[in-house]
């Protein structure tokens, strides 16, 4: 979206959308996201994480489909089907990889996930970039369409990948799911004793969790002191990971950039290219950080770094609005950098 609002083609296909529209246009994704995450959980456990996964490739396509007729309406109903594809994908995905995962990797290949987010971005922004000059619609068709590159780059290791063994223990189907242990953690090895522990820790796992679950209710959330501190962290965490401003960034860069005299389309697609590179390098190496450093440390770098780099970029954003000096307008162009380096940190 950051790349499309900075093609003059797009704006014009969407009667150059402002204000309160503009932010409906692109919150429309988190819409389908939203609406669909409690389908997508109920499907995950029911019939299984590949299920799930499929099932956001079904919603994917169905919105990459949309951006085909000439219309406002199509659009916004692209970016939702796009939006209920990323419910079924961040619900079931993380799982599979978590679950089939060997131990001792499970921690840098969770971190690692959503740095998968910047691999996209960077595609996406080099393909803008590359069709920025396109006369036609097609300059922001492209980049809509091809959405669909990476998840297919991605099918055939799906197609080959073995279901979840914690579902298929939770189906009562243990046999299958030991034979998963053994290939993926055993070498197919029959009598492991890392896998024969795996069976035994998951079946008791989920036997409690049955257990408790009949026992329980979602008051007992706040019962106690523990709980609550629990279930501060659990919500905290979403809501501030939403308000630390990156999504001013992550969806307005193009307004961003012209609020500080940076407005041709070539130099903002091309600045959206640079910052996709950035975050995926940060991302990367702090995922591969977190088993070494920890989480905590992690975050708390993350925190002070965005808070440095956002107060400055706020402070020469309206220093330039005074001013209108174009070196104070450029040197934001750092600092947002700064900013999302931090950022990168903890996700």
């Amino acid at each position: 979206m950051n790349g499309l609002q900075a093609l003059p083609q797009w704006q014009e296909h969407m009667d150059n959308p402002t204000g309160a529209w503009l932010g409906f246009v692109n919150g429309i994704y988190y819409v389908g996201t939203a609406s669909n995450a409690p389908v997508a959980a109920a499907v995950n456990n029911r019939f299984g994480r590949k299920v799930g996964v499929y099932t956001g490739y079904l919603m994917l396509i169905i919105g990459v489909a949309l951006c085909g007729p000439n219309s406002e309406v199509a659009f916004l109903m692209s970016r939702f089907f796009v939006g209920c594809s990323t419910a079924y994908f961040t619900n079931a995905a993380p799982l599979l990889m978590n679950e089939i995962a060997y131990p001792t990797h499970r921690g840098i290949v969770s971190a690692l996930f959503m740095s998968g987010w910047y691999v996209g971005g960077t595609l996406a922004a080099f393909i803008t970039f590359a069709t920025r000059n396109m006369q036609s619609s097609w300059a922001w068709r492209i980049p809509t369409v091809c959405q669909l590159i990476i998840p297919a780059i991605a099918l055939p290791g799906l197609l080959m990948s073995p279901e979840s063994p914690r579902w298929l223990i939770s189906m009562n189907r243990t046999d299958e799911a030991r034979v998963v242990l053994q290939n993926v953690h055993a070498g197919g090895a029959t009598d492991s004793p890392l896998v024969a522990y795996e069976v035994s820790e998951i079946s008791n796992a989920i036997a409690v969790e049955k257990e408790i679950s009949a026992n329980v209710s979602y008051l007992d959330m706040i019962k106690t002191r523990g709980n609550r501190h629990r279930l501060f962290i659990s919500i905290s965490l979403g809501v501030f990971s939403q308000w630390c401003d990156n999504g001013v960034v992550s969806y307005y860069l193009a307004m961003v950039l012209s609020t500080v005299g940076i407005t041709s389309v070539t130099d903002q697609t091309l600045i959206s290219v640079g910052l996709n590179i950035w975050n995926l390098l940060w991302s990367v190496a702090a995922a591969f950080c977190v088993d070494r450093l920890g989480r905590r440390p992690l975050f708390f770098a993350s925190v002070g770094t965005m808070l440095v780099g956002y107060v400055i970029v706020i402070g020469l954003s309206g220093t330039f609005a005074q001013s209108g000096q174009s070196a104070t307008g450029v040197a934001v162009i750092p600092f947002l950098f700064v900013f999302f380096a931090g950022y990168d940190l903890a996700m």
